[in-house]
C-alpha cells in the first residue's frame, strides 16, 4: 500500500493563490523597509547551538529544533557518563543532546543578526540598518495562528541609542498596516519599568520570573499570572504591589503619572527604583515623539506587556489587529548588549518583527487582499487552432515585454473549458481570436467581470494596455 503523503504538524503547503498573497505581504513590507533606509541581509537556516542557547530564556531553549550531527552521531557516546545517578536506563537528555547536536534551526532572526553584526563588524557602517525576511522554526504546540515553521519580517537598527529609532519602528508599523487597510493597536512598554516593578515589590532577582508570568496574561488571565508568580517564590505582599500595574487604566499620560508615583516610592513597599524611573523617562520621551509624528493607528502604553525574551532592555512593542481575533502580529524591542555575548559589548539596538503568517490570516479573514493579487495572469488567449496560434504568439510576446502577464491555453479545447479555466484562476480578461480577427489584424479582448468587449488593432499596444489596466 502506498504511503499516504503528509507534512509535519505545524507546517503548511502554499499553493499558487496563497503564494500570491504571501508575496504581496512580503513585497509591501519590503517596500516600506526600503523607504526608511534599511538594507537586506540573509543568514543561514541553521546556526551553531552555542549561538542560540541561552538567548531566549529556559522556555525558549526548550523550543529550539536541534539538528542531529551527520553520520552515526551516537556511535562514540559513553552512555554511562550521561546516566542519571541511581537509575539504570534514565539519561540526562539535555546533556546528551548537546553531544550529538551541534547545530539548530534558528528560533528568530534577531540573535543570528547579532552574530552577523559581530562577525562582520569591520565590513558594515554604524548605525547599521537592516531588514531580513526569512523563515524561523519553533518546536511549539501547533494551534490556530501558531506554527512550527513561519516567516518573520524583521527590521533592526544597531549602534544607536536614540529613541528616534523607536519612533521610526512605530512609523513603519503604522505605514505597513495602513497599506494593508488593517486597523491595529500598537502597544508599548519598557523593560526597565518591569525591572522597577521587581525592585519595588522586593524581588529584584525575580525579574525574569515576573516578566515570563506577566507575558501570559492575555492567554491565562490575571489570577493565573498571580498564581504563577507565587509559585516562583514571590510573596502575596509582593503580588499585591504588582497587581495595580497590571490592572491600570486611563490615558498614556495618566498611566505614566501613576507609574512614576509607584516607582518613586509611593507603593506599599516604599522602595524607589531608579531603573524603573529611567524607563518612565524613556516612555515619556517616546510618546512625545509619537504625538509629533501623527500616527494614524492607535498607540497605547500597556504596562502588562512583557514579551518573554530575556534580551530586551528598553522599549518593547506588540501589535494587535483590532478587527480580527488572533495573537500578536508584530512585536519587538530594544536590546542594549545582545552583541556582547559574541564579543562586541555596548552595542545597543532596537528592532521589530512582522509575523507574515498571522498577517496572512488577518488579511484573508478580513478579505483585505486586493483582487489583482489572487491571479498572476492578466489575460488568457483562447486557443482556436494552429493558424490562430501563429498569429497570437508574436502579439503575446509584445504584451509580455510590456509587463502584462499572459497565457495561451495549451490545447484547442472547447471554449467552455477555456472559460472555466480562466474563471478558476481568477483571470480577469480573455481574448478570443478566430479567422475573422486574424484576417482583420485585430485582437478581441473581453473583461470577464463587466462583460465589456473591445476590438483593437494588434499593433495598438497603448490602447490594449489601457484597457487591461
Amino acid at each position: 500500500m502506498a504511503q499516504k503523503p503528509s507534512i509535519p504538524k505545524g507546517t503548511r503547503d502554499f499553493g499558487p493563490s496563497e503564494m500570491a498573497g504571501r508575496n504581496y505581504i512580503f513585497d509591501t513590507i519590503r517596500s516600506v523597509f526600503k523607504t526608511y533606509g534599511y538594507a537586506p541581509i540573509e543568514t543561514p537556516s541553521m546556526e551553531n547551538l552555542s549561538t542560540l542557547l541561552g538567548k531566549y530564556g529556559e522556555e525558549g531553549d526548550k523550543l529550539l529544533f536541534r539538528i542531529l550531527n551527520s553520520g552515526d552521531a551516537f556511535s562514540h557516546i559513553d552512555y554511562g557518563q550521561y546516566r542519571v545517578e541511581g537509575t539504570e536506563d534514565c539519561y540526562n537528555s539535555k546533556a546528551l543532546s548537546l553531544k550529538v547536536c551541534e547545530k539548530g534551526l534558528r528560533y528568530d532572526l534577531t540573535v543570528p543578526f547579532a552574530r552577523f553584526v559581530v562577525q562582520h563588524q569591520n565590513e558594515i557602517s554604524f548605525p547599521f540598518k537592516r531588514y531580513q525576511i526569512q523563515p524561523v522554526w519553533r518546536a511549539d504546540r501547533p494551534q490556530k495562528g501558531r506554527y512550527r515553521e513561519f516567516y518573520q519580517c524583521d527590521v533592526d537598527v544597531i549602534g544607536s541609542k536614540s529613541l528616534l529609532n523607536e519612533l521610526e519602528l512605530v512609523q513603519i508599523v503604522d505605514r505597513v498596516f495602513s497599506l494593508f487597510d488593517v486597523r491595529v493597536c500598537i502597544k508599548i512598554n519598557n523593560r526597565k519599568v518591569l525591572t522597577g516593578m521587581a525592585e519595588i515589590c522586593g524581588f529584584p532577582d525575580k525579574v525574569v520570573d515576573i516578566t515570563v508570568a506577566i507575558d501570559k496574561i492575555d492567554k491565562i488571565g490575571l489570577d493565573a499570572v498571580e498564581a504563577e508568580m507565587l509559585e516562583k517564590g514571590l510573596t502575596s505582599e509582593a503580588v499585591e504591589v504588582i497587581r495595580p500595574v497590571l490592572t491600570m487604566t486611563g490615558s498614556s499620560a495618566e498611566k505614566l503619572s501613576l507609574m512614576r508615583d509607584l516607582l518613586g516610592g509611593k507603593s506599599a513597599s516604599g522602595i524607589v527604583s531608579e531603573t524603573g524611573l529611567k524607563g518612565i523617562d524613556e516612555l515619556e520621551e517616546l510618546f512625545a515623539l509619537i504625538d509629533a509624528a501623527c500616527i494614524g493607528n492607535e498607540v497605547e502604553i500597556d504596562l502588562s506587556l512583557a514579551r518573554g525574551l530575556n534580551y530586551y532592555t528598553g522599549a518593547i512593542f506588540e501589535v494587535k489587529a483590532m478587527d480580527f481575533a488572533i495573537g500578536s502580529i508584530c512585536g519587538g524591542g530594544r536590546y542594549d548588549n545582545l552583541t556582547g555575548i559574541f564579543g562586541l559589548p555596548d552595542m545597543s539596538g532596537v528592532g521589530i518583527s512582522f509575523g507574515a503568517d498571522r498577517i496572512y490570516d488577518v488579511l484573508k479573514g478580513l478579505d483585505k487582499f486586493p483582487a489583482e493579487v489572487t491571479s498572476s495572469t492578466r489575460v488568457l488567449f483562447a486557443n482556436m487552432g494552429e493558424k490562430e496560434l501563429k498569429y497570437l504568439i508574436p502579439c503575446v510576446r509584445v504584451l509580455r515585454e510590456a509587463g502584462v502577464s499572459c497565457e495561451i491555453y495549451p490545447e484547442a479545447a472547447k471554449l467552455k473549458k477555456q472559460f472555466d479555466y480562466a474563471d478558476k484562476k481568477n483571470i480577469p480578461f480573455i481574448s478570443i481570436v478566430g479567422e475573422t480577427e486574424v484576417s482583420s489584424g485585430v485582437l478581441n479582448i473581453k473583461n470577464l467581470a463587466s462583460g465589456e468587449q473591445l476590438t483593437f488593432p494588434k499593433d495598438d499596444i497603448a490602447a490594449i494596455l489601457s484597457f487591461l489596466s
